[in-house]
């Protein structure tokens, strides 16, 4: 099979198309023959950071349709339509996955679509519902609003009853928020985020924050109100993950950790994903994607899911 791999960490140049032997499906896997991949926040930190044995695959998510099943498994068949998430592997033509970390596709979702839903609106329901118990009425900032996570967590917040303060950048990027539910945009360029959270909400700071980011978490914690709570997810920004701690102290506030490799394969994460893609297949909620490269171009679809801001998820094709 042809798998995009790298032998060092770096930047994107140092993917490679190559000739990879087919995956072995285990007793507890399906063979996935992959027709869709998203490429996501983890994807590039691991590709540009993290020491692998070599030839690495990279890649956590993607959709495609079984063409083998483990001994094991009696849940899935072959010719099913699945989307599926790992720790690695989804950047080839066949991906092994453990079939308990399998959600069958929903007849009428676009493949493109279900290789992108479960990492981003499984990540963002856990943060905006689970952790973050936003509540009707409450004001909820969302940092980096235009990326995968971000984008989910505005359509939660607003399904939620929430009013919700969205960060993002450009006129067109605000526009497709807005449209999404953001009730007030802050562009990050031209406007002091924790300044303008304090004037939308007469000095009182926001209920809840959701942070993808990382390096933003000081500013998180000034725009959050006193017993607020602050969900941090991932590090898209990837700075340390520092703060001082007195100010959330002296405030009352909580801060919710979230590593979601750890939880999809709970039931009811598990159940809510599966809720999730039938909330996408009947329209109810959107899954964006910016662009679609091969995945033989995927140092250049690397490169443009890190440098070019994209709206939403990128996705490679095999």
């Amino acid at each position: 099979m042809k798998a995009a791999v790298y032998h060092k960490p770096g930047p994107p140049g140092v993917l490679e198309y190559t000739d990879m032997p087919d995956p072995v499906c285990g007793p507890d896997d399906v063979l996935i023959a992959v027709e869709a991949i998203s490429i996501e926040g983890g994807d590039l930190i691991n590709r540009r950071s993290t020491q692998q044995p070599s030839p690495w695959i990279v890649g956590y998510a993607a959709a495609g349709t079984i063409v083998a099943v483990g001994k094991n498994i009696r849940h899935r068949r072959v010719g099913q339509r699945v989307t599926a998430f790992d720790m690695q592997g989804s950047h080839a033509e066949l991906w092994a996955v453990s079939a308990t970390r399998t959600w069958l596709v929903p007849d009428g979702l676009e493949m493109a679509e279900a290789a992108a839903l479960p990492i981003s609106f499984g990540t963002a329901y856990h943060c905006v519902i689970t952790r973050g118990q936003l509540q009707r009425a409450e004001t909820v900032l969302i940092q980096a609003a235009a990326g995968g996570v971000g984008l989910a967590a505005v359509q939660l917040a607003h399904q939620a009853a929430a009013e919700v303060i969205a960060v993002a950048s450009g006129s067109e990027r605000q526009a497709r928020l807005r449209a999404l539910g953001a009730t007030h945009l802050i562009d990050r360029r031209s406007e002091d985020v924790v300044e303008e959270v304090r004037r939308l909400t007469g000095g009182r700071g926001v209920a809840l924050v959701i942070d993808p980011v990382g390096s933003t978490l000081q500013g998180s914690l000034s725009a959050l109100a006193a017993e607020g709570r602050l969900v941090f997810v991932g590090n898209a920004g990837g700075g340390g993950l520092t703060v001082e701690l007195w100010q959330p102290m002296q405030n009352n506030q909580t801060l919710h950790g979230v590593f979601m490799g750890a939880l999809f394969e709970r039931p009811a994460v598990h159940d809510t994903v599966d809720m999730l893609l039938n909330a996408a297949v009947e329209k109810r909620l959107q899954v964006v994607i910016d662009r679609t490269f091969a995945l033989s171009d995927a140092a250049s679809a690397h490169e443009y899911a890190e440098t070019a801001g994209p709206l939403g998820r990128v996705v490679m094709k095999p």
